[in-house]
């Protein structure tokens, strides 16, 4: 397959989105300080740590959330001048479509406390994301591959800059944390991904199982709450930690403060990932629910 007869010309590598999901910012530092790990004949590979002033403060923000920061409407406003919002503005100035050195594709590194191991987010159903999460998933079996298409969330994001994107999330990890094994795996991925495109460019992709698991987008739920706004209920106990295993009709979901069981009142089994994130608490997620898809490309 290829890319409307293109190549893929330039790469960015982005960590510190949040600025307290340290994998990213220590892979991207290595990068920086050994670009031949990152080097391929075929395209030039770039790096970015993207929030410096969050890194630095070692908070997942200053003024708002970076990744909710480019829809186009936003990066258009000229009366939109916090910190973020200028920040998106000026990555876009330089990598996005119409910028200084725009990028045909985006690799976006994040962590979660959720157990979710290691995620390959898609922010649409595009073949050429599709074919690469086939083929990592080919590579790594363990990997999981969300899709958050229908969603909208890819239009927010700054993974929406380029042609084609994915983001790494892997964890749990508490913020401000760097985990070992996880940071490897990212590693691995990233590196995996780079050499998929560098095959894509000499058209020598290797023959690969084109069948894979794909977790779609199904809604986000909200922790029960009282008539002030305040929080009244807890992720059960019984689906903690249990990111991508079946939630059933009936099954526990949360569990008040004062002890009773609220169970899950879907038709169907879905599949919960992001489980008690903790930087998802302001933004009114306990979860986000996903369907369970066989794919093959």
């Amino acid at each position: 397959m290829k890319l409307n007869n293109h190549s893929i010309n330039r790469v960015l590598i982005v960590g510190g989105t949040h600025g307290n999901e340290l994998t990213g910012v220590y892979l991207v530092k290595l990068f920086q300080q050994h670009p031949e790990l990152i080097h391929r004949a075929t395209f030039e590979s770039l790096t970015l740590l993207a929030n410096p002033q969050a890194i630095k403060a070692g908070r997942r923000y200053i003024d708002k959330d970076l990744n909710r920061s480019f829809l186009e409407e936003n990066l258009e406003d000229g009366t939109l001048v916090n910190y973020e919002d200028l920040l998106a503005k000026n990555i876009n100035h330089i990598y996005g479509q119409n910028g200084k050195y725009p990028v045909d594709f985006i690799v976006d590194l994040h962590s979660t406390t959720s157990n979710m191991g290691v995620t390959v987010l898609l922010d649409d159903d595009q073949k050429f994301n599709l074919q690469l999460a086939a083929y990592l998933s080919s590579l790594h079996p363990e990997i999981k591959i969300y899709s958050s298409g229908s969603s909208g969330r890819g239009k927010h994001g700054l993974r929406s800059r380029a042609k084609f994107a994915i983001g790494i999330e892997v964890g749990a990890i508490p913020q401000g944390v760097v985990n070992a094994d996880l940071f490897l795996k990212t590693q691995t991925i990233v590196y995996a991904t780079l050499d998929y495109l560098e095959l894509y460019n000499q058209n020598k992709l290797p023959t690969f199982s084109q069948s894979f698991t794909l977790y779609k987008y199904l809604e986000k739920i909200d922790y029960p709450r009282n008539e002030h706004g305040e929080i009244t209920a807890m992720i059960h106990p019984h689906i903690q930690y249990k990111d991508y295993q079946a939630l059933n009709p009936s099954d526990p979901m949360f569990l008040t403060f004062d002890g009773q069981t609220i169970t899950y009142a879907g038709e169907s089994p879905a599949y919960p990932i992001f489980l008690n994130e903790a930087a998802y608490y302001e933004q009114s997620t306990a979860m986000c629910l996903t369907q369970k898809h066989q794919m093959t490309i």
